[in-house]
């Protein structure tokens, strides 16, 4: 729940930074100054690429969000038995270690997308967040398409 207020949040402000950039874009362009044409241009386009990497952002947020609650249901979402630092993140030694599994099934089973959701959270918990979110990412389009 905190996640999704803050995502509505981060949507809310960005709307508003929208709406004041694009009238100074306006006033920029509005002065006829090669300059302030080519400043009231960047500044249309950036917002722009702001609203496209929210909009991808959220559409993953909320597509592993359904694909945690749906393993979730079915009880096949695997257990975390990893010691863990008081913060609650498993120690990575212990993560590595559990690692080579999820890695098996996925690379057994390469159009399974709960094997690819399992790899993802097993990339998480070694810290490797660039894997792990295109593990999750795979996960999604996966299930899309069965």
């Amino acid at each position: 729940m905190r996640g999704r207020l803050a995502a509505a949040l981060m949507a809310l402000l960005l709307l508003v930074y929208l709406v004041l950039v694009g009238w100074q874009a306006v006033k920029f362009m509005l002065t006829g100054e090669p300059i302030g044409i080519v400043i009231g241009g960047a500044l249309i386009i950036l917002p722009i690429v702001g609203v496209w990497a929210l909009a991808r952002e959220l559409q993953f947020g909320l597509g592993s969000e359904r694909l945690l609650r749906r393993l979730d249901a079915e009880g096949e979402l695997p257990v975390d038995e990893l010691p863990s630092r008081p913060s609650g993140r498993p120690y990575r030694d212990a993560a590595d270690a559990d690692f080579p599994r999820f890695r098996e099934a996925a690379e057994a089973d390469p159009e399974n997308w709960r094997a690819w959701f399992r790899l993802g959270l097993a990339y998480d918990a070694s810290g490797d967040r660039r894997r792990a979110r295109g593990a999750i990412r795979t996960a999604i389009a996966l299930e899309r398409r069965a």
